[in-house]
């Protein structure tokens, strides 16, 4: 009853509208699939809806937002240049390594052998040159040199007792018996007369005339001697005598000579100015000849042996002042020779340098050295600052070159900034030969290229990282 009158009072309602006409019956639905499919019919009807009004929504919202304007300005980005001038040759320092080395060091000992009684010096003491070392024994030499001087002395005195000549006595004594002898010839000339008187008178026989002329003429060759004794004192001894014995007092001399060497030999003296850096032996230790007792290194006058590669040893003339690092130290050197052979271990000259005298007692022999030399090496190239490099194609290098183009004339733009001159960005492949400090500019690095650059390019040393290749630029100085 209810559901009739409502479909009357519908029916009224649009009664006066032509299209709106009752709906003809509908059977009803009782089969619960129908009821499930007209269920999503009507859910994808109502999102069919809702998409459809969104679009309309957003589609008249685009419609009324107005188009953003173009922008009636661009700004031409300025950047920092330099221009490249092509070298010849670059300088690189090269380091090469050595060691200190004493001046001298020696290994001293004695040259004969003997028992070491005192050693005066031990590790680490400094001595000057003359300074007595150690002693040997020499108890035995000293007797055999008081032997020699005694017979020096006798062969001296007998010397002197040449030179002197014959005493005044010997000589009066030698006179005495020349006129002695004489007086006795004369006497026996008498008795040969009255001899000779008797003989004849027939008072006495031969025999008895014989022994007077006998006895006379004895008498007259003793006289002959008596006056060659005499004369050969009054001449003096003979200057071959004299001769001789200086030879042997000479000869003495020269024994006592070769025992005070030995002796002096016996006391090892520090030849030269240094350190002692080895005690060998102590006291009470038989030594043998060239045995080694202390080693002696001197420390006045440093040395420092560097080897140098041939092609570079040109850069060293002697003579000439070098800075050698020793430790954390730099010190003047002077080079002092360059030895003529090449080692054959590591096929280089060895440079022999002196250090400076102050370095003496701040270095010391075995330390490491490196000696810094600059070396010229023929080859063209561009100088660029580190920072104007950027990474190529397949792990090459590039930079930025300026190239000049007429100011852009455009219709509905302007530029922002009136640059003098403006320029388009180029790629320009270059390859690295060399990196270095750049000594101008502080700690900054610079490389050596070469590439497709030519001399005059202006290259972008800073900012690569906003650059693009075509890009339009002006001179940050502009």
């Amino acid at each position: 009853m209810t559901n009739e009158l409502a479909n009357e009072q519908e029916i009224d309602l649009h009664s006066n509208n032509p299209q709106f006409l009752p709906n003809p019956p509908v059977e009803k639905v009782n089969s619960p699939f129908q009821l499930r499919r007209w269920g999503l019919l009507s859910v994808g009807a109502i999102a069919l809806l809702s998409v459809s009004g969104l679009a309309i929504g957003m589609t008249s919202q685009s419609r009324d937002t107005p188009k953003p304007e173009i922008s009636s300005q661009i700004t031409i980005l300025p950047v920092e240049t330099t221009r490249v001038e092509p070298v010849e040759s670059y300088q690189v320092s090269r380091n090469y390594t050595g060691e200190v080395a004493s001046f001298r060091a020696s290994e001293l000992g004695f040259e004969r052998a003997g028992k070491l009684i005192w050693l005066g010096v031990d590790r680490g003491d400094k001595v000057s040159v003359g300074t007595p070392l150690a002693k040997l024994d020499t108890s035995n030499l000293e007797t055999q040199r008081l032997q020699l001087i005694a017979e020096k002395d006798q062969a001296v005195a007998l010397l002197k007792e040449l030179q002197a000549g014959p005493r005044t006595e010997t000589i009066a004594a030698a006179r005495a018996s020349v006129r002695d002898i004489e007086q006795l010839l004369a006497l026996e000339g008498k008795r040969r007369s009255r001899r000779e008187y008797l003989y004849t008178q027939g008072a006495i026989s031969k025999e008895q005339l014989d022994e007077v002329a006998f006895n006379a003429n004895a008498l007259s060759e003793r006289l002959k001697a008596a006056n060659s004794n005499l004369n050969e004192l009054l001449n003096g001894t003979r200057s071959e005598q004299i001769e001789a014995q200086q030879a042997v007092v000479r000869q003495l001399e020269s024994r006592i000579a070769d025992i005070e060497i030995i002796i002096g030999k016996s006391t090892v003296k520090a030849p030269f100015a240094g350190t002692i850096s080895a005690r060998r032996l102590d006291e009470g230790s038989v030594v043998n000849a060239g045995q080694a007792v202390v080693r002696l290194v001197e420390n006045t006058k440093p040395e420092v042996e560097i080897g140098i590669p041939v092609h570079a040893i040109s850069q060293l003339q002697p003579g000439s002042q070098q800075r050698v690092k020793i430790g954390d130290k730099i010190y003047q050197a002077e080079v002092s020779s360059i030895l003529p052979e090449v080692d054959p271990a590591t096929r280089t000259r060895t440079a022999v340098l002196d250090l400076e005298p102050s370095a003496a007692p701040l270095v010391a022999p075995g330390e490491v050295a490196r000696l810094e030399i600059a070396q010229t090496i023929a080859t063209k190239g561009y100088w660029l600052p580190a920072t104007a490099l950027v990474r190529g194609d397949r792990g090459l290098w590039s930079c930025y070159a300026l190239v000049e183009v007429e100011k852009p004339q455009y219709t509905s733009v302007t530029l922002s900034e009136s640059a003098n001159k403006t320029y388009r960005v180029e790629r320009r492949d270059v390859e690295v030969l060399h990196t270095q400090s750049d000594t101008s500019s502080g700690l900054r690095q610079r490389v050596l290229v070469r590439g497709t650059l030519t001399a005059g390019d202006t290259v972008i040393i800073n900012g690569t990282q906003r650059i693009v290749t075509g890009q339009l630029v002006r001179l940050a100085d502009s």
